[in-house]
């Protein structure tokens, strides 16, 4: 399933990819001067906070801000008339990318690249070249993007996770956050991509929360971003199974140490299959920073 979602995507991302430069991975819709300028505005103002360069990781650029800055950048796209996907990969997502060129050229053409998971910042620091932001954990941003939202009445539709769970997180949410408007939510349980995005359209969210896992969220945004109504699109794994209170994150102390995939580990050990590619993430590093020599291949 993932190969075929892989060649019918890199067909629709093929122009986009091509069409370069683009600096913050901002949507192109015409060559309106207000428009434009306000897009130069935006790509300057993450350009001052993230040196306006991206951090390399195996093939992979993340952006070299701060949760605080990436949650407000995606904010003031909300103000815009722009519109821009997130992703948040952790080192199994780019072990993954560092083989599949359609998965990788999809995360790089994203709006935002946060490093979520304590071996991108390590792995940067690795490479000498550390983020100063750190970990930006996907989770994290949300909820600082949903403060501001609250704020200003902005909108939010919630797609993924089992039956019932994203109705649950949202009136979680409504009840921690208010003034934060949800407009909808749906399950992850979906074969029919055009349905699904015309319930989105329907609602008019300002931002979509794509909580549909990895791989699968960042490919389904690519492939459906354009015909998306929405501002702002995140890819988020598993965070509306937190929102619903139905998963626990680790104790802020092995957040802050930087221990919370031990800490899901142990919640979860069948996630040791997924980890075994840890060591081999860490050894391409290795061999990166003493060969300087790409290792992904496509």
């Amino acid at each position: 399933m993932y190969s075929v979602q892989c060649t019918v995507y890199s067909v629709q991302i093929s122009r986009r990819t091509e069409a370069k430069p683009r600096r913050a991975g901002l949507a192109r819709r015409g060559g309106a001067t207000k428009r434009a300028s306000f897009r130069h505005q935006l790509e300057a103002r993450l350009g001052e906070v993230r040196d306006d360069m991206r951090i390399d990781v195996l093939g992979v650029g993340f952006d070299n801000i701060s949760t605080e800055q990436a949650a407000q950048f995606a904010f003031d796209i909300l103000r815009s008339d722009e519109k821009i996907y997130v992703v948040t990969p952790n080192p199994e997502i780019v072990w993954m990318a560092r083989r599949d060129k359609t998965l990788r050229d999809i995360l790089n053409n994203a709006g935002l690249v946060l490093p979520d998971g304590i071996g991108i910042a390590l792995g940067a620091r690795m490479l000498g070249t550390p983020l100063r932001g750190g970990r930006v954990p996907g989770i994290d941003f949300a909820v600082s993007l949903l403060e501001k939202m609250a704020v200003s009445g902005r909108s939010l539709f919630l797609l993924g996770a089992k039956p019932g769970t994203a109705e649950l997180a949202g009136q979680k949410l409504k009840d921690k956050y208010p003034g934060l408007v949800i407009v909808g939510a749906a399950d992850g349980y979906f074969t029919d991509d055009s349905a699904v995005v015309s319930e989105i359209n329907g609602a008019q969210p300002d931002v979509l929360f794509a909580c549909l896992g990895s791989p699968k969220q960042e490919l389904w945004m690519a492939g459906n971003i354009d015909r998306l109504n929405v501002k702002l699109c995140a890819g988020l794994g598993g965070s509306l199974d937190v929102f619903a209170g139905n998963a626990k994150r680790a104790p802020v102390f092995m957040q802050k140490l930087g221990f919370e995939w031990l800490y899901r580990l142990f919640c979860e050990p069948r996630r040791i299959k997924r980890m075994i590619k840890l060591p081999l993430f860490v050894m391409v590093l290795v061999w990166k920073r003493m060969f300087g020599v790409n290792t992904w291949e496509n």
